[in-house]
This record gives C-alpha cells, sequence and structure tokens, in this order.
C-alpha cells in the first residue's frame, strides 16, 4: 500500500471512530486533524469536502460490516445457524472498542432520516441491502428445510433489523443493562418461530 493509500486509510479509520461517537455532523476536519498530527490541508487534499469525507466515512463502514458480519456467517450452515452467526457478528461488530458510540449505520440512520442529500441516500441503500441478505437467508432456510415453508422471509428480515435497531437504542441512549441478553432472547424466540411447523 502506497504512502498516500496507508494516510487516507488512517484518516478514514479516525474519521469512523469520532462518527461513531458525534455522529457525522460532529465530524469536524479541524479537530480530525488534529487528533491525526496533520494540517487541515493535507487532509483536506485527500477528500475535497467535509461531504465527500462522510461518505468515504460510510463507505469504508460498510466495506468493514460486509467483511466483518456478513461474509462469515455466509459461512455457516444455512437456516438457523447462518441468521445467528450474522446477528452476533452484528452485536459484536456494533460493541467493538473501535466504536464508542456503537453502530455508526444506526446512528446514522436516526441523523440522517430526514435531511436529504448523498449519506441519507447510502445509509438508506445500506439498509436495504441488509434486509435483503437476511431475507434471502430466510428463504435459503426454507430451502435447506430448516425453516417453515409459510414463512414470511421479508417479515422476518424487518424484525431481525428492528430487534438490532432496538438493540441499539436500549444499550446507548437507555444505558440498560441486560439489553444484548434481551436482544438475543428475542432473537432466539424470531428463530423458533421461523422453525415452528404447523
Amino acid at each position: 500500500m502506497s504512502k498516500g493509500l496507508e494516510t487516507r486509510d488512517r484518516i478514514l479509520r479516525q474519521a469512523m471512530r469520532v462518527v461513531s461517537k458525534d455522529g457525522l455532523e460532529g465530524l469536524s476536519i479541524g479537530p480530525l486533524a488534529e487528533s491525526l498530527g496533520m494540517s487541515k490541508s493535507g487532509l483536506f487534499a485527500h477528500f475535497g469536502s467535509k461531504e465527500e469525507l462522510q461518505l468515504e466515512v460510510l463507505r469504508t463502514a460498510a466495506a468493514d460490516f460486509e467483511e466483518t458480519v456478513v461474509r462469515p456467517a455466509l459461512k455457516a450452515p444455512r437456516g438457523p445457524e447462518r441468521l445467528r452467526r450474522m446477528f452476533e457478528n452484528w452485536l459484536r461488530w456494533a460493541a467493538s472498542s473501535d466504536r464508542k458510540g456503537g453502530c455508526l449505520f444506526a446512528g446514522a440512520a436516526f441523523e440522517l432520516d430526514d435531511r436529504p442529500g448523498p449519506a441519507r441516500d447510502f445509509v438508506a441503500e445500506q439498509s436495504k441491502v441488509l434486509l435483503g441478505v437476511l431475507a434471502r437467508t430466510a428463504r435459503l432456510g426454507i430451502e435447506a428445510g430448516a425453516f417453515r415453508t409459510d414463512l414470511d422471509c421479508e417479515l422476518l428480515a424487518f424484525q431481525i433489523h428492528a430487534l438490532l435497531l432496538g438493540f441499539h437504542h436500549f444499550r446507548r441512549l437507555l444505558r440498560q443493562r441486560g439489553a444484548e441478553e434481551q436482544a438475543r432472547e428475542s432473537f432466539e424466540r424470531l428463530l423458533a418461530d421461523a422453525a415452528r411447523r404447523n
């Protein structure tokens, strides 16, 4: 990796930590440059604008999410184990020491929901991608005989996604102890219902 790419990666990793804690609007070129021991102009040269930096942070976080959460889960057997692994990977990803504020996308979803623009469009698209992955994983579980044939895969994807957002809310905003255990219990109930034969 060239020195320029290494510097860019270092900027984006630090920026992701800032965004996780302070949100996209909390990402400011001056303080970010100072935390990295860089000049503002040096940092600005890599991205050109705050908006482009925000988008690159989101793109980097999306690639990290896919690599850390989705791809390893797809190696698990089809059915409950694959969804469970995805869920557990997401909990670990959201609780990583690199993300002091929790899931960057959960925070950005609330921050940007009424703000039109490229960042909002990107976060919305990533949510749709995740819902699609969850629904497809459920359909493959049906094909494997692990889930009931009348399972509404889109509804299950919605429920899992909502559970993950709810977990973020209970853990971050309400500081509720046991949020992780409650999320796991709720998730297992969803899986049990998905496997229940009529």
